[in-house]
């Protein structure tokens, strides 16, 4: 049996590509419900803007990439992998890695990404409130852990 060796390391500006795909993957996944017009704007955005401009790190496997987490101050941004890589702790590990670099974290998530809801559940975040996403039409959950 082979193992997986993964590392968790700050992001560069040669990652994109592979980032780009791993949210692309991850994104058709949890929320089917966004339009095809508001996801190809929230890509050129995720590119240009959000990595960027956020504190992101990227998961690596066997020395690629196949996820992120981009914080913004306490705040999770977006935290995405690959779906062929959900299930085996990867997700927790960046979690883990950016609580112990920023506390206790805050999180957005679709009330309909029932992929993603389920995903904080499990990690130990905990219902704060619901909003209208505005730039979507969809609502919107603050999560947060306790003490963010």
């Amino acid at each position: 049996m082979k193992t997986s060796k993964t590392s968790i390391r700050a992001y560069r500006e040669g990652d994109i590509e592979l980032v780009m795909a791993a949210w692309r993957n991850a994104n058709a996944l949890a929320h089917p419900f966004l339009t095809a017009g508001f996801v190809a704007e929230l890509e050129q955005d995720i590119r240009h803007t959000y990595v960027p401009m956020a504190e992101t790190y990227v998961l690596e496997e066997n020395g690629d990439v196949v996820g992120f987490i981009a914080l913004l101050g306490n705040e999770i941004g977006g935290l995405f992998l690959d779906p062929s890589r959900h299930g085996r702790g990867y997700g927790k590990a960046l979690v883990t890695f950016a609580v112990d670099l920023k506390g206790p974290l805050t999180v957005d998530v679709f009330r309909d990404n029932r992929i993603g809801r389920a995903f904080y559940d499990r990690v130990g975040f905990a219902f704060v409130a619901e909003e209208l996403h505005e730039a979507s039409g969809q609502m919107s959950r603050k999560l947060a852990m306790p003490g963010a």
